[in-house]
C-alpha cells in the first residue's frame, strides 16, 4: 500500500462520520418540516376562518339607511315653557295662557 491510499479501517470511519452528519442533518430537515407543516396548517385555518366570515357578512342584509339627526331645538328660554307631557299620565300638560293673568277684573266699557 502507498501512502495516500487510505486503509479499511480509516474509510470505515469516514463513512461512520459522514452517515452520522447525514442523520443529524435529516433529523433537523424532520424537524424543520414538522414546524412548517404546523404553520401551513395554521395558515389554512386562519384563510378557511376569513372565509366563513366573508360568506357570512355577505348573506347579511343591508343595513338600513341611518336615521336622521334629530332637529336642533331652539336654545330660547320662551321655547322652554312650551306644554310638557306628563311621564304618568302620558297627555299633554296644558299651561295657562299669558292673557288670563293679564285680563282686567271688571270688563272695560
Amino acid at each position: 500500500m502507498r501512502g495516500d491510499q487510505l486503509t479499511l479501517g480509516a474509510v470505515l470511519a469516514r463513512l461512520e462520520e459522514r452517515e452520522r452528519e447525514i442523520t443529524a442533518q435529516a433529523d433537523a430537515a424532520k424537524e424543520r418540516i414538522a414546524e412548517l407543516s404546523a404553520q401551513l396548517e395554521e395558515f389554512h385555518r386562519t384563510a378557511e376562518e376569513i372565509r366563513i366570515t366573508r360568506k357570512t357578512l355577505l348573506e347579511l342584509p343591508e343595513p338600513a339607511s341611518p336615521a336622521p339627526p334629530p332637529p336642533k331645538l331652539p336654545d330660547h328660554p320662551a321655547y322652554q315653557q312650551r306644554p310638557a307631557r306628563s311621564p304618568s299620565t302620558k297627555r299633554q300638560i296644558r299651561h295657562q295662557p299669558l292673557y288670563r293673568p293679564l285680563r282686567p277684573a271688571t270688563p272695560v266699557r
